[in-house]
């Protein structure tokens, strides 16, 4: 398996964003030195839950402080971009970073991004998809010549190109049944979401895998990072604590709109998070590697004692 991180940059703003900033860079340091694959950075707007609003901007930050470890974007919203603007500024974090960045696209799904960006919903799907095109053949291209619904470009020569040729690894976020399909098709890899439960991931790796190949895709070498909340103490009742206490901030601050029946707090904390002592979750991990297929767990501690325990006693057991 390989690991990663999904880092958040939430703000309960009892401390200085400043502050929340700095304290995630120095976990960025101890990524960087210890046995992840990647850090990969979540972008999000007009909400304390991540204060990340450009993550071009956070990778070129974590660019200039990371000497290993690759930079991923867990996702750039694709459907707010310009996309000429966007192959640009990706190109330029891969070309500073030595070639390390790893593209991650998303539609998005938050009311308050589409009303502020002036993004129609029902436009947004096809947005997403078109500027996903755009950027690759932006990089693919010397100049580029591009015909499509929403942008035209005529002999534009898109500067500079990304260090990682033909182009950096690009995943595309794909959470409902249609949005795998639309992926599959076209035979992109996928991103999971962590709002998922653990039963729902290993059917939609399922549905992904046999759409591949009912459209003549290759299904080798496809590595999914897969998002999952965690939450580590010393023992296991210690760890549901902070496991509840981050799935009602989740709730709270972010997650209203994916409610499902019943108490979505204890969805969270029964189906979703992976939580316990460090032997339980190294237990929990390698289930979900056997029964689920799980290759790339992207994991979202959910405390600061959540990151150590995992980067210290959990992730020497298994990479």
């Amino acid at each position: 398996m390989q690991f990663g991180v999904l880092q958040f940059f939430s703000w309960s703003r009892r401390v200085p964003l400043e502050t929340v900033y700095e304290r995630a860079f120095d976990r960025i340091a101890i990524m960087d030195e210890g046995g992840y694959d990647a850090v990969w950075l979540a972008e999000h707007h007009f909400n304390t839950y991540s204060v990340c609003p450009s993550v071009t901007v956070m990778g070129s930050q974590v660019a200039a402080r990371t000497k290993r470890m690759r930079i991923g974007m867990a996702v750039t919203l694709a459907a707010f971009y310009q996309p000429l603007r966007l192959a640009e500024e990706l190109a330029m974090v891969d070309m500073l970073s030595g070639g390390r960045l790893n593209w991650g696209a998303g539609r998005g799904f938050d009311p308050r991004e589409f009303r502020a960006f002036d993004v129609p919903v029902e436009e947004s799907s096809e947005r997403f998809r078109e500027c996903v095109e755009i950027v690759q053949a932006a990089w693919r291209d010397d100049r580029l010549n591009f015909h499509g619904k929403y942008w035209q470009f005529e002999d534009v020569e898109v500067l500079p190109k990304p260090l990682q040729q033909p182009s950096p690894p690009v995943w595309l976020a794909a959470t409902s049944p249609d949005s795998i399909a639309r992926a599959a098709s076209d035979g992109y890899t996928i991103l999971v979401d962590p709002h998922a439960s653990h039963v729902e991931i290993g059917e939609k790796r399922k549905l992904y895998f046999r759409l591949l190949e009912e459209h003549g895709h290759p299904t080798g070498n496809r590595t999914i990072p897969t998002a999952r909340l965690i939450s580590v103490a010393e023992t296991d009742a210690e760890a549901k604590d902070v496991a509840r206490a981050g799935a009602q901030w989740t709730v709270a601050s972010y997650a209203k709109g994916m409610q499902r029946e019943g108490d979505p707090v204890e969805r969270y904390v029964n189906d979703v998070v992976i939580h316990g002592s460090p032997s339980r979750v190294i237990d929990e991990i390698r289930r979900l590697r056997d029964e689920i297929g799980m290759d790339y767990l992207l994991a979202a501690p959910l405390s600061h004692e959540s990151f150590m325990l995992f980067t210290e006693k959990v992730l020497p057991k298994l990479v």
